[in-house]
């Protein structure tokens, strides 16, 4: 596993030294340590140890920590990152001082989501119950939930983004729901901790993130689309193209994370994402032109209701109460992203 651009590690830590400084000398644990929010954030910490002398120690919760030292010796072989080995819906508490918790560990496998809910819901439901008794026993400063804006259900045709108040949800007669209603039940069980215990919970519902490390055989559709624009295939949309997403770059999204964490309301969500919105077809249509222009961009549906399908953010929130933004536009994150790809197969 190659490290993250440089370039982008640069750009976290030159807008985040105040983060950085409130949390020096901090004892961080993260579950999902070792998926995609995870890699960004043990790279970020690494690079603010290194070049701030942040001296922050973390504990990862892994189930095979093992494999991730051989994928990744650059991140796992830190001084002052230790590996705990469980599961998140069980694992033994560590013994080692807690300031804050990082929750982000969640199967959003769209497969395991089809094939077997149970699991998905149980994975989400029980191991957030799992972190937030770890929490309580250890006095932690914070935790961070890592939601989803999957927690509303279908975005409605006549609303252009989604805000944090808004109160629609999943179908619950669907066993498609399955992880968009555990993350639910994560956010109730943080809210009756956070009221009943007194432990401060911040919770970030997160959209849509392209980078380098987004898996690109999953279904993400903009990880899908720079796979095969890579690989010299034509791109295929399987919809109609018209849904509307946006798109944040990981640099972005730890500079946030890290945000809400530090300066966010206790049991109040924010919505992490861009307003940047595209719609699926000029996704496709921009990693095409990007990568050279050789891949044609296949549509496999007619023109169908999309109302339902759209997936984009309102962001004022964490803008005007925690003075956050969005600093690279999504050309700039597809050009970034393409061009680490293209290294990482030369």
């Amino acid at each position: 596993m190659r490290p993250v651009p440089i370039a982008d590690i640069t750009h976290i830590l030159e807008r985040s030294e105040r983060l950085w400084r409130e949390l020096r000398g901090q004892h961080l644990f993260i579950t999902g340590g070792t998926g995609f929010f995870g890699i960004w954030l043990l790279e970020a910490v690494r690079a603010a140890n290194e070049r701030l002398g942040s001296r922050i120690s973390t504990t990862v919760l892994s189930r095979d920590p093992a494999a991730f030292v051989q994928q990744a010796p650059h991140l796992a072989n830190q001084p002052a990152l230790h590996w705990h080995r469980g599961d998140v819906r069980n694992f033994a508490f560590p013994q080692a001082r807690c300031d804050h918790i990082i929750h982000a560990a969640t199967e959003s496998s769209a497969a395991l989501n089809a094939s077997r809910p149970d699991i998905m819901l149980d994975a989400i439901v029980n191991g957030t119950k799992r972190v937030l008794e770890f929490a309580q026993s250890s006095a932690v400063t914070s935790v961070l939930l890592t939601s989803s804006g999957a927690v509303y259900g279908r975005q409605p045709e006549q609303l252009s983004r989604i805000p944090e108040s808004f109160a629609g949800g999943p179908d619950i007669n669907s066993s498609d729901s399955a992880y968009a209603e555990g993350k639910r039940m994560a956010e109730l069980l943080c809210a009756i901790t956070a009221e009943q215990r007194g432990v401060s919970i911040k919770v970030a519902r997160c959209f849509s993130f392209v980078g380098p490390h987004l898996p690109l055989d999953a279904h993400f559709a903009a990880g899908n689309f720079l796979r095969d624009s890579i690989a010299g295939r034509p791109i295929i949309i399987n919809g109609d193209g018209t849904p509307r997403r946006s798109y944040m770059h990981p640099a972005d999204l730890v500079i946030w994370l890290l945000t809400i964490l530090c300066d966010g309301q206790s049991s109040r969500p924010y919505n992490v994402g861009s307003d940047e919105e595209v719609s699926i077809f000029d996704l496709a249509s921009r990693i095409a032109a990007l990568s050279g222009g050789n891949c044609p961009v296949v549509i496999r549906r007619e023109l169908s209701d999309r109302s339902a399908q759209d997936y984009v953010p309102q962001t004022e929130r964490a803008r005007h109460e925690l003075g956050l933004e969005t600093t690279i536009d999504l050309n700039q994150t597809l050009r970034r992203t393409l061009i680490w790809l293209k290294e990482e197969r030369e």
